[in-house]
């Protein structure tokens, strides 16, 4: 017996010296490029959405999909994910994740129906589901405890946060100067660079003994799914709907049905355990209600930004760039005051700025300007997703058992992909409702064939299809369209907004880890 023990620690001991013979530089290279890779593709085929959809002929709400496609199944397997890295080993779950993201890419952007588009999308979502976790894991597991791990969570943060406006900025020049197709190619090389890294710089973890809980996945991805085609059925039809109520019924009934058998099963991907912890529950609930405030603002921003001012992809995509910049030089500022002051405050008030920000957004109008209005809003939206993105990684993963390093990694990317899939959702029910109400009343204010061409302007954003040339050059028409639109765009921020007031009050009430707690973070085990 003692034997094995010795034997089991000189395993351990090999391996740690093995690590440290890899430079930490390039893990955290390796584990940051694939969740940038990750992140930031939610949101590069935002800016390519208006020319994917010409060429699928489909609407903008129909474009949803392209998006929804990839967080539902990203967000719904990521619990699976998780256990997977555990169980298989998170070297070769890496791998695995990397390549499935991959082929994906590479099965989307070579597609010549809407079908096989988010066919490829799927498999995306899957890889990612695998990949991201597996990629905060070994954070957890690659870096000691202390000021080398903070410095890597700050990195790992910065990368999440400023993943969607580097995707936006990315997609506006592949979109502006090669074709829509090339959002997607782009990740085939880089995947294909870090799979080769992946192999040859991480070693290879022990693997936990365990099975994979393939009822409930099928049930969490079931009931998401549910109720985000709900929410995207009321936008295009009615809230009285037979398709709509019953979605929605059935989907909040197989959650339910989720967590139930999560609280009964022997082998659950998401044992109730992990929420135990209460600051830990807490930073799930604010990342989930953020991650739909901030999915939503970004889509319905940079339809905003085309559509209504008139920039061009290429334009669109610069104009996000400040979010990236703050975000990415805020979260390194975060990660060195945080041991000071606490995560508590600075998740509090970065929901704050975030909140105030989206109330800003909620104001645009169709003359509303770049510099008065949305550079300093997106300004004070990055400042606060600075201050929260690192305190919520950190609080995420923290006392949480070595088995559970995975399922706790993934939980965190759970409630932004999951968060994402829904805020969209309601946003763009928020947007339809909004849209229809203010296109009679503005269309009651036109005459004679204005009117007509406002109504074919707004059944071409319904629908897809592309209006005539007499309605484009109404300047009346157009106007009013732009009015039609703005007001749309205002109410789903609005809707946002209401979601950042949630996040505050979630913030102080749940997160109560203080600043001389996090000298005691430590690999200790969660008590059921």
């Amino acid at each position: 017996m003692t034997d094995t023990v010795q034997g089991g620690v000189a395993t351990a001991e090999a391996r740690s010296a093995a690590r440290r013979t890899v430079n930490p530089a390039i893990l955290l290279f390796l584990i940051a490029g694939a969740q940038l890779m990750v992140v930031l593709d939610a949101t590069i085929v935002n800016i390519a959405l208006p020319s994917m959809g010409r060429y699928f002929d489909k609407s903008q709400t129909d474009m949803t999909w392209a998006i929804n496609a990839y967080t539902l199944a990203f967000g719904g397997l990521l619990l699976l994910g998780g256990r997977a890295a555990d169980i298989l080993g998170r070297r070769q779950m890496f791998i695995v994740g990397l390549g499935l993201f991959s082929l994906g890419s590479l099965l989307g952007g070579l597609s010549t129906s809407f079908e096989l588009l988010l066919a490829g999308r799927v498999i995306q979502g899957i890889g990612g589901a695998i990949a991201a976790p597996t990629a905060l894991s070994l954070i957890t597991t690659l870096f000691a405890e202390g000021p080398e791990r903070n410095r890597a969570f700050a990195v790992y943060a910065g990368v999440s946060g400023g993943g969607a406006a580097i995707g936006l900025l990315l997609g506006g020049i592949l979109t502006e100067y090669l074709d829509w197709r090339w959002v997607l190619f782009v990740n085939v090389p880089i995947g294909v660079a870090l799979m080769v890294g992946g192999f040859l710089y991480i070693h290879t973890s022990e693997r936990l003994s365990g099975k994979f809980d393939l009822v409930g996945s099928l049930l969490s991805v079931a009931g998401m799914v549910a109720v985000v085609y709900g929410f995207i059925n009321a936008a295009n039809h009615s809230w009285g709907e037979a398709a709509t109520v019953g979605s929605l019924a059935a989907g909040v009934v197989l959650l339910a049905a989720f967590v139930l058998y999560e609280s009964r099963s022997k082998i659950a991907m998401m044992p109730l355990r992990i929420f135990g912890n209460r600051s830990r529950a807490g930073a799930y609930v604010v990342m989930l209600i953020i991650g739909a405030a901030m999915f939503g603002m970004f889509y319905f921003l940079t339809f905003y930004v085309q559509g209504v001012m008139g920039f061009s992809a290429l334009k669109s995509g610069v104009a996000f760039l400040p979010v990236s910049f703050v975000i990415i030089v805020g979260s390194g500022i975060v990660s060195g005051i945080l041991p000071r002051v606490g995560p508590r405050p600075l998740i509090a008030i970065g929901s704050v700025l975030m909140t105030l920000a989206l109330f800003w957004f909620s104001t645009v109008k169709a003359d509303s300007s770049y510099w008065s209005l949305i550079f300093p809003a997106m300004i004070v939206m990055a400042l606060g997703m600075a201050l929260v993105f690192v305190p919520l990684t950190v609080v995420a993963v923290t006392k949480v058992s070595h088995t559970d390093t995975g399922l706790a990694s993934a939980l965190l990317n759970v409630g932004q992909q999951v968060g994402g899939s829904i805020g969209l959702a309601v946003l763009a029910t928020a947007f339809a409702s909004a849209s229809k109400s203010e296109g009679k009343s503005e269309t009651g204010k036109l005459v004679g064939a204005s009117q007509q061409h406002l109504q074919e302007l707004i059944a071409s954003s319904a629908s897809g299809h592309p209006a005539s040339p007499a309605a484009y050059a109404d300047n009346a028409a157009v106007n009013a369209f732009h009015v039609v639109q703005s007001h749309g765009a205002g109410q789903g921020f609005l809707v946002a907004a209401i979601f950042g007031i949630v996040a505050i009050v979630t913030s102080v009430v749940m997160i109560t880890v203080k600043k001389r707690d996090l000298s005691q973070i430590s690999e200790a085990v969660v008590v059921a």
